[in-house]
């Protein structure tokens, strides 16, 4: 069967009233950025639906790309035809053979826009109903739970025919909450808390520090990697690499030990929030999870949100550690996520972190290290990228080889 367009529905972004063409517009250009790399492929974003001509381009790989694509609520691979009842005949018959299997159940569900149509919808059900069964006598009809719902559009511009529906992202449009600045580790949490981010419509940078020699290049290239997969939804995302090593040194040569920790992440909230001033960002996400490790106590999160009064989005924060494995899986963060390259979050940790640190402590023992010199240099070193999907940050079995020499 030859499709010739994607239908992709709204869902949530129906409820947006007045503002719903700002989020059917944003919708449309991500969808496009999102498929920038099937060249034939044009989206035409309407008020009622969003319809994706083909061109000829191979389906499948188009719509596993709509699955990434926040906003939609669903979609389905569809044939237009001539206003030809009999050509509707032909091409139900034609779909239904390639994805019927036995034992299955099917109805049709007519919807006709084009009030002209010289055929009702009732009619249109039966006698599309009728042609499949005549080509499939063994199939049997199930008008309240079938397993196959063969869908008959009748439009001004034709007749459009569609058998299965498939689940998108759901959420809304990225880009239409505002910009975010992710802390992005190389670790399970912080991936999986972007991507419900960007669920809701945020517009996510990722911000990674790194410190080497004591991290290496490839637990940079895996975070460029995780940023290439969250980078699908979207079309590219910017990364913005921060060098981290003076600051670690310093810390933990001038801080009691148990404080090195939180001092460190009130540097790197800091540093977050002045590249989120700089670039218009709203608030800091990160990816904590409340009482998972030392530093996400709430103790330890009063001391380190000290630092500042933009506000701090932890969208995994009520999360066990299982719930967002999963996610992870389902997203295709874990396996680069869990392979062995430290970064600079698990470097230096002393082997007794305070899990409750003294706010008033802890001001004071800052005090011991050039927090705005250290702060100018950091951001002087900055670099700046485009992550896209489809990039090719790291190979991992040579990556993993690599560390073992």
């Amino acid at each position: 069967m030859q499709y010739t367009e994607i239908m992709v529905r709204y869902g949530e972004l129906s409820t947006k009233g007045k503002n719903i063409k700002d989020f059917i517009n944003q919708l449309g250009g991500n969808t496009t950025k999102a498929l920038h790399d099937f060249p034939d492929v044009r989206v035409h974003p309407k008020r009622d639906r969003m319809h994706i001509t083909l061109n000829g381009t191979e389906p499948k790989p188009v719509l596993e790309r709509l699955k990434l694509v926040f906003g939609i609520q669903s979609f389905s691979p569809v044939v237009q035809l001539p206003k030809d009842i009999e050509a509707v005949y032909a091409a139900a018959v034609e779909m239904m053979q390639e994805i019927y299997q036995a034992g299955m159940t099917f109805k049709v569900q007519t919807k006709r826009a084009d009030k002209e149509f010289p055929m009702d919808t009732n009619a249109i059900n039966r006698e599309v109903g009728g042609a499949v069964i005549t080509a499939l006598p063994d199939i049997k009809v199930d008008v309240k739970n079938p397993d196959i719902e063969l869908l008959v559009d009748v439009r001004n511009n034709g007749i459009f025919l569609s058998s299965l529906t498939i689940k998108g992202a759901g959420g809304f449009p990225v880009g239409t909450a505002g910009k975010g600045i992710m802390m992005l580790s190389g670790g399970i949490d912080s991936p999986v808390a972007a991507y419900l981010g960007m669920k809701r419509g945020v517009d996510m940078e990722m911000i990674h520090f790194f410190s080497p020699p004591y991290t290496t290049q490839q637990a940079l290239a895996k975070a460029k990697q995780l940023t290439a997969v969250l980078a699908q939804s979207v079309g590219a995302i910017k990364f913005i690499q921060i060098p981290f090593t003076e600051i670690q040194e310093t810390i933990k040569e001038k801080v009691p030990e148990g404080y090195l920790m939180t001092i460190q992440r009130r540097m790197m909230l800091r540093l977050s929030v002045l590249m989120a001033q700089k670039r218009n960002g709203l608030a800091i996400f990160n990816g904590e999870a409340l009482g998972q490790v030392a530093s996400q106590t709430m103790e330890s999160m009063m001391a380190i949100n000290d630092v500042t009064t933009m506000p701090i989005i932890r969208p995994v924060v009520s999360m066990d550690k299982t719930e967002i494995i999963k996610v992870a899986e389902e997203i295709g963060t874990f396996d680069l996520s869990i392979m062995p390259f430290e970064d600079c979050c698990t470097i230096f940790a002393p082997p007794s972190p305070k899990t409750r640190p003294n706010l008033e402590k802890t001001r004071q023992f800052e005090k011991l290290i050039d927090v705005d010199g250290l702060i100018e240099r950091a951001l002087a070193a900055v670099e700046i990228s485009t992550i896209r999907p489809g990039e090719d940050y790291m190979n991992p079995e040579e990556a993993v080889f690599a560390e073992l020499l």
